[in-house]
């Protein structure tokens, strides 16, 4: 059985980089953990125990999500549970279980630093990210 711990990380897909970051950390007291190069355009945020990720829609991570944020284009990219600690090989098995055998495990970023995790679609077809820190 998969238990969560909390949210790690969740991402935000943004036309304005700046005024985010502007938000973010001057009136909500992130500060930046990371950023990757303008290319891929991700800026990661630290918040509390978690991250925001900031990803620029026109850079390549970006792209991978559609439009830009509106009534038609998602805002939102996918957001991250962290488990209890179990291993890649029961978290497979679990979601086998339910019929969920898309997806491959990778190595990622989070906000407890690089770790395996794999990608899940919910119903709605909304991106779930599964991690465990073990």
């Amino acid at each position: 059985m998969l238990e969560i711990t909390a949210i790690d990380h969740i991402v935000l897909r943004t036309s304005k980089l700046q005024q985010m970051l502007e938000f973010y950390c001057n009136v909500l007291g992130c500060t930046v953990e990371r950023e990757t190069s303008p290319e891929n355009g991700l800026v990661q945020l630290r918040a509390g125990s978690a991250l925001i990720d900031l990803v620029t829609v026109k850079s390549k991570l970006g792209k991978l999500g559609g439009e830009a944020p509106s009534a038609t284009g998602n805002n939102m990219d996918h957001f991250c549970l962290q488990l209890k600690p179990i291993s890649d090989a029961a978290i497979k098995l679990h979601l086998a279980n339910f019929g969920i055998t898309e997806g491959d495990f990778e190595q990622r970023y989070g906000a407890q630093g690089f770790g395996n995790s794999i990608y899940i679609k919910d119903p709605q077809g909304n991106t779930v990210e599964l991690r465990s820190m073990i």
